[in-house]
């Protein structure tokens, strides 16, 4: 299949298009200087349909792109499927009766870890269990605790050690909430009211509380008849953030803990992250004025930052626009999730603008480092430099795509200052599809 086929949709032509094989690369060239303390491994999940095709951009079988980094060399490039019961056997979550089997997904979102496990998510599924040379090892559903789908945003607690995720589904319950504790033993598990089958893709948590979005993208029984993608806007549904406290009840009727407020109409992909200030709880967010209006095969719309408090003593909302430039895939620190930040992470990939963002919130202000018109950065995963005293000593990781050669390479810039050169360029033996979201596992 030719990655520049123009009768293609969008999500199977260019650098959207998939690979279809695996390999391995060794001895990978590098421009500038690996930092010596970067040892371990970048992880990053993707679409990558094994046919060629797939009826929607999130729909194809996962492929993590991965690459092994120790003493300042780059030592291997691989590829791998995540080798799921819907890739080993082409069968889908959905029965033909409308049943739901959980333990088969396309688990092709991101990639994480806890408790020493590597896990492989998708919205709609149980986790898939991956071993650090890529390898599937198989389902992982908490031994067999877990009675829901698992969000592919998962927030680890940089206190506690906790995992906090949720799972939503077109069916009651619409919406259940998870809690593990720090040796990957699922210990809680609360149903949440919502106002329907509203698709939550992400979450936040606080230092004490867990932060819900209930917003006006649902299920739509006719579109999943047609096999399209089920989910489009609802001007009638509404939108509201709910905040519960760590440990609470979400239980229906006058024993729930969760308080909602009711927001704007918009849509969330993805939260930069949530704080606590006095009495209010503070969510900034890439944040769609609407999404899906009339079709949910091609994104339209752009994000933005954006900023809610929510104040829990007098129930009053505040919101406003941090920043008018598009933007998606926000990161920070993670030992400030949940936590207050000074500093986030975004791209912008929009119109004539390819460039990773630095936002400091404290003093209102942004820097950019432009990849200029023919490079694509993919979303930007901080690591924090071991011996670093601010939150912004570490640096940026991201694979990148060049239009002009075809080519991808795995960038590594300093955030303290992301404006400046690279600290490091890998090339790498093959082109890398656009995907989704990442993570460093270091040794």
């Amino acid at each position: 299949m030719s990655a520049t086929t123009s009768d293609l949709p969008f999500h199977l032509r260019d650098n959207y298009a998939p690979v279809l094989d695996e390999i391995d690369a060794t001895d990978l060239e590098v421009v500038g200087e690996l930092p010596a303390e970067l040892s371990g491994r970048y992880f990053r999940n993707g679409a990558n349909p094994h046919t060629g095709k797939s009826p929607h951009w999130f729909a194809g079988d996962g492929m993590i792109h991965g690459i092994r980094l120790r003493d300042g060399n780059a030592e291997w490039y691989r590829n791998r499927y995540v080798k799921t019961r819907s890739f080993t056997e082409g069968v889908s979550y959905i029965g033909d009766d409308g049943s739901v089997d959980l333990t088969i997904g396309v688990n092709n979102t991101h990639i994480v870890g806890h408790a020493g496990k590597i896990l492989a998510l998708v919205e709609s599924s149980f986790p898939c269990e991956l071993d650090r040379e890529l390898e599937t090892v198989g389902v992982h559903d908490f031994d067999g605790r877990l009675d829901s789908a698992m969000t592919a945003h998962p927030k680890t607690c940089p206190v506690t050690g906790e995992l906090h995720f949720f799972g939503y589904s077109f069916a009651p319950p619409y919406l259940r909430y998870h809690r593990v504790d720090a040796d990957g033993v699922l210990v809680q598990s609360e149903s949440i009211d919502v106002s329907g089958p509203t698709m939550i893709h992400d979450f936040s948590i606080t230092e004490n509380h867990v932060v819900f979005m209930d917003l006006p993208i649902i299920f739509d029984f006719e579109l999943a008849m047609q096999g399209s993608m089920p989910y489009r806007w609802d001007d009638d549904y509404g939108a509201r953030v709910g905040i519960m406290p760590r440990g609470g009840s979400g239980s229906s009727g006058e024993s729930a803990d969760v308080r909602w407020f009711d927001v704007d109409p918009c849509y969330v992909f993805h939260p930069l992250n949530s704080f606590e200030s006095g009495s209010k709880v503070i969510i900034d967010t890439a944040r769609y004025p609407e999404m899906w209006r009339q079709t949910s095969a091609k994104f339209h719309d752009v994000a933005a930052l954006h900023r809610w408090e929510l104040d829990l003593e007098t129930g009053k909302v505040s919101e406003r626009g941090l920043d008018d430039r598009p933007i998606e895939f926000p990161r920070l620190a993670d030992s400030r999730v949940g936590l207050a930040n000074r500093f986030g992470y975004a791209v912008s990939t929009f119109g004539d603008t390819n460039a990773t963002v630095k936002y400091d919130l404290e003093q209102d202000t942004s820097v950019v480092h432009d990849f200029g018109d023919a490079v694509v950065p993919g979303e930007p995963v901080f690591v924090a430099a071991e011996h670093g005293s601010a939150e912004d000593d570490g640096w940026l990781l991201q694979y990148v795509y060049d239009k002009s050669s075809d080519t991808s390479s795995f960038v590594v810039l300093d955030a303290r200052d992301p404006s400046t050169e690279a600290v490091a360029t890998v090339q790498l033996p093959r082109r890398i599809p656009y995907g989704f979201h990442g993570t460093w596992f270091a040794d």
